[in-house]
């Protein structure tokens, strides 16, 4: 905790969460299926499909891991989150991106938040939030697979850093009879071979003689996690509750920024309706 001390000598400290209001904090994962939100203090409280009625039809703003509609993502963020937050709030933002969307996730991610009026708002691949839910040595080399509903991406991470990544856009809604969990499982063990290809070192060879970590809907799946264990003769570790594993990872970086000295600066005052 960090306490800053005013020319009068009193000292202002950071409130424990949700006292704070103007330390107010969300981590949101905005996934092509699902949207899930991690409120300080309240802990998970929105779980629902990333879906925008805009009046002609349902519409998904988010598709294969890729926002098409930022205006329709702050309109679903408006009525998922708009009544939950405290008036007035300036809340800090944690927002978990796919690692291969690059520049422009994020951008539109950010955009979309506004809405929110966040006093700051910061990005973090979803591999990493992952490994952090997980509790894994992030000191260490470690491979992350995560199997969303529209998205599949293998991760290597070293030091906490993403080193390569792969995906690709199959996820378990693909799945019926044209296309199996079998080709599923065949296109991460595709994308982990490609990593090892490329890979110079033997990083990521340690990581997976370590194991791997599985997360996404697709963890919960046998007939994806078996297969996938006997075709990679490696361990395989399922993440706990891994299809809210990114959300939950979001939110301990969330936590651990709150404790920053630089979330103890002034907010600039916010103009109150007349």
């Amino acid at each position: 905790m960090t306490d800053a001390h005013d020319p009068a000598g009193h000292v202002a400290r950071h409130r424990p969460w949700p006292l704070c209001r103007s330390c107010c904090g969300i981590a949101l994962d905005m996934g092509s299926a699902r949207t899930r939100v991690w409120l300080a203090g309240k802990g998970t409280v929105v779980d629902v499909p990333t879906v925008t009625f805009p009046g002609t039809g349902a519409v998904h703003p988010v598709q294969r891991g890729t926002i098409i509609d930022t205006p329709g993502c702050s309109r679903m963020l408006q009525r998922l989150l708009g009544h939950r937050l405290p008036r007035f709030t300036r809340p800090m933002v944690i927002v978990t991106t796919p690692v291969l969307d690059g520049v422009a996730y994020r951008t539109r991610a950010r955009a979309a938040v506004e809405v929110l009026r966040p006093r700051s708002v910061l990005t973090v691949p979803s591999a990493r939030s992952i490994a952090l839910a997980a509790d894994a040595d992030l000191s260490r080399p470690q491979l992350v697979v995560d199997i969303g509903a529209h998205l599949t991406e293998v991760v290597l991470l070293c030091d906490g850093a993403v080193t390569d990544a792969h995906r690709t856009a199959v996820g378990t809604s693909d799945l019926d009879e044209t296309t199996t969990p079998e080709q599923l499982v065949e296109a991460v063990v595709a994308m982990l071979t490609a990593i090892r290809r490329q890979d110079r070192t033997s990083l990521s060879a340690g990581a997976l003689r370590r194991g791997l970590l599985l997360a996404g809907g697709g963890a919960l799946r046998p007939d994806i996690t078996h297969p996938l264990t006997a075709r990679l003769k490696a361990p395989v570790r399922i993440v706990p509750a891994p299809h809210s594993a990114a959300v939950r990872g979001a939110a301990r970086f969330l936590q651990a920024a709150h404790t920053h000295p630089s979330a103890s600066a002034a907010l600039p005052p916010v103009a109150r309706p007349h």
